[in-house]
């Protein structure tokens, strides 16, 4: 019978391959799994490597905004412009106007005192057409995105149209207006401290 040959590893080579493969999962750990996995770049290579953009925080949960959103009422769609009991005015049927406002840029601040609604209105022609932007220095609002025709002789109770109620802290949009009147937000601060927003428009309306 042929005699079998055994390897016996030494001692040192062993020790040697350990410490290779931890220096080498050491590596791997600060140089992609901390930046991918925690957001943490201790050397600056998940953002050379592009391992950085892998990772997504996770919402905040602290108290103050858990309390927040437990408090949250849910919208429902009855909420969304004025009531079955209020007319239609006949002049937001009128047609659109041979031209339109001028196109301009603004950008103002609304601040929202705690615990109350504050609203802010544009003017625009019916088919007039605005882009917009806003967003909070802190916290969310909730806001009714409304609009209400300009009518010859007011009626009591006032007729609008909502376009989007919700809860949030930013929001990007176009909007055409549906008929010529007062276009613009309601937003009702329900925490504790003021909130600034800084709403940006561009387009066919005046202020």
């Amino acid at each position: 019978m042929s005699e079998m040959n055994h390897q016996v590893l030494e001692k040192g080579k062993i020790i040697k391959s350990l410490v290779f493969a931890l220096v080498i999962a050491s590596v791997l750990l600060i140089t992609a799994v901390l930046p991918a996995e925690y957001g943490i770049d201790p050397i600056g290579t998940g953002k050379a490597f592009g391992f950085s953009k892998l990772y997504v925080p996770e919402e905040g949960t602290g108290d103050s905004e858990m309390i927040v959103r437990e408090a949250r009422s849910v919208i429902k769609l009855e909420k969304a412009g004025s009531g079955p009991e209020v007319k239609r005015p006949a002049e937001a049927d009128l047609p659109p106007p041979a031209q339109q406002y001028t196109k301009r840029e603004d950008s103002v601040q609304v601040t929202v005192p705690a615990g109350e609604g504050v609203e802010y209105k544009i003017k625009m022609l019916k088919h007039g057409q605005m882009k917009y932007e806003w967003l909070t220095t802190s916290g969310e609002l909730y806001f009714d995105f409304h609009g209400e025709p300009k009518e010859v002789k007011p009626s009591k109770n006032t007729y609008f149209d909502s376009y989007t109620i919700a809860y949030s802290d930013n929001m990007v949009g176009t909007f055409l207006s549906p008929f010529e009147g007062k276009h613009g937000w309601y937003f009702r601060n329900n925490g504790d401290k003021d909130i600034v927003v800084t709403i940006r428009m561009k387009g066919e309306y005046v202020l």
